[in-house]
């Protein structure tokens, strides 16, 4: 799926969109951006690669970062939540992950979460991918689009 699809469904609901980065280290709003009339829903990106800022922006409770690392789908929703409450959007969508080479808080290379909140839900999706570090970082941003899109249009599994 694309980013363009995904700008086009929230514009015809009238939302604004926001995101949460970390293991895709701002990949994911760039694929945002580089649609043309971005601007009318893209609100913009926090790219919160350090736990520590993954509380201090964007609100992510220490307490569950401390007890389940940043790679965990509670702290994929909370990251999403922060992104639409400081950013001021309607959508929010989060990645949090390990690209490698080493594993994080446990949890295996190619782990990744994906949040997407909405004024309607709020799901969380995870994923194994295999691949180099490049290659899992843009196997998120995929996933992450594919989710945010298939939210948006109701076709989510």
């Amino acid at each position: 799926m694309s980013a363009a699809e995904a700008l086009k469904a929230l514009e015809a609901r009238g939302w604004s969109l926001a995101l949460a980065e970390s293991l895709t280290g701002g990949l994911l709003a760039d694929a945002f951006v580089s649609v043309p009339g971005a601007s009318k829903v893209f609100r913009g990106s926090v790219v919160a690669y350090a736990s520590d800022l993954k509380h201090a922006l964007l609100g992510v409770d220490s307490d569950l970062l401390a007890a389940n690392g940043a790679v965990d789908p509670a702290v994929a929703i909370e990251m999403a939540v922060g992104a639409a409450n400081r950013l001021g959007a309607d959508v929010a969508l989060s990645a949090t992950g390990v690209a490698g080479p080493d594993k994080q808080d446990g949890k295996q290379v190619g782990t990744v979460c994906i949040g997407v909140i909405t004024p309607e839900s709020s799901d969380v999706f995870e994923f194994q991918f295999a691949g180099s570090r490049e290659e899992i970082r843009r196997a998120a941003v995929a996933a992450a689009l594919t989710e945010l899109l298939e939210v948006l249009t109701g076709n989510s599994q």
